[in-house]
């Protein structure tokens, strides 16, 4: 086995973990219209035309769409997010069906071969404090 194989194994592990403690689902054919506030993992099958904070983990499916933008401990993203990203206390995943167009700010992103994201990513340090990185190579230089 891999590297690369052992490394999917513990974040598929990640997101299993956060599937099985859906305290919260937006179904498939669903709109909700308004910002959306929820304790525990969410998961967004429908379409979310406003912001979302969770408390938790936060899996928007292959059919899931928010509009605004988002906080969560966790993302993980199948579907489309339109708005910027904000688990800076944990990691956001990408997967190859996913889209993301917006700004993220994250400790730890994993972006699939196939996956859209369109915007700027901030990594968040150890000590809470970010660093661009927007893969520009004067950004780079002055620090």
């Amino acid at each position: 086995m891999s590297l690369f194989q052992t490394q999917k194994s513990s974040s598929t592990t990640l997101y299993d973990t956060a599937a099985q403690q859906v305290v919260t689902l937006i179904g498939s054919g669903t709109i909700c219209e308004g910002k959306l506030h929820a304790e525990g993992s969410t998961r967004i099958d429908g379409e979310i035309k406003g912001d979302v904070e969770v408390k938790g983990s936060l899996i928007v499916g292959s059919t899931g769409k928010i509009e605004g933008n988002t906080k969560a401990d966790n993302v993980f993203l199948a579907g489309e997010i339109h708005g910027n990203i904000d688990s800076s206390e944990g990691k956001t995943e990408i997967s190859d069906t996913g889209k993301v167009v917006g700004d993220i700010t994250t400790k730890a992103i994993v972006i699939d071969e196939n996956a859209v994201f369109d915007g700027k990513c901030s990594m968040t340090s150890k000590e809470g404090t970010t660093e661009g990185n927007t893969g520009n190579k004067e950004a780079k230089e002055q620090k």
